[in-house]
């Protein structure tokens, strides 16, 4: 059977999702990851889930991992010789709104030690209708210095890491913006893992 040219999908196409049933409930999401005690640099950043159109996804879910302040996981596997903050949670679960946004209160993250030394970064997993699979990205902050020594980061095209820098919002001090665009030109580079 030969496919039909004219039945392209839309940017929008629904399998699903069916989050909002029980892992986006006010209960269930988490959308601060350091307790009021942590230590660092506290910033907000708005999440913003746009498909291939710019059309803004109302029903994404998105689960952010991220170090503490001196780059420690909250993870059994990460035995870095470094103490866990006692106010550190780690890991957020935010569901977008009909704007597509979310926002995560949060700590600036530490550098990772990971063979080589991260620049600060959180990993993000993006749940949206259409998609069987999530799809894996990175957020990093534009302006660090520590990003020209990332070696993720060295690995993607230069042309296609702005994708990956979450940038501060003029309007609002400790605030940072981040979109995850789904596809596109400007579509955020996704990782295969």
């Amino acid at each position: 059977m030969k496919p039909d040219p004219d039945l392209v999908p839309t940017p929008s196409q629904t399998v699903g999702p069916f989050f909002a049933i029980e892992l986006t409930t006010d209960e269930h999401c988490v959308r601060c990851v350091a307790g009021p005690e942590a230590k660092g640099e506290r910033l907000w950043i708005t999440f913003r889930v746009l498909d291939g159109d710019g059309t803004p996804v109302d029903d994404a879910m998105l689960e952010i991992w991220q170090a503490d302040a001196n780059g420690k996981y909250n993870h059994s596997e990460d035995l870095q010789p470094k103490a866990l903050d006692p106010g550190w949670i780690g890991f957020g679960r935010l569901a977008t709104g009909e704007d597509g946004s979310c926002v995560l209160e949060t700590i600036k993250p530490g550098r990772v030690a990971h063979n080589s030394l991260q620049a600060p970064h959180l990993t993000v997993a993006v749940f949206a209708r259409g998609m069987l699979k999530q799809l894996y990205t990175q957020v990093y902050f534009a302006g660090d210095a520590s990003n020209d020594e990332d070696p993720i980061l060295q690995l993607i095209p230069p042309d296609r890491r702005e994708t990956l820098m979450a940038r501060p919002d003029p309007a609002r001090p400790g605030y940072w913006q981040f979109d995850v665009r789904l596809q596109g030109n400007q579509e955020t580079v996704f990782f295969d893992v």
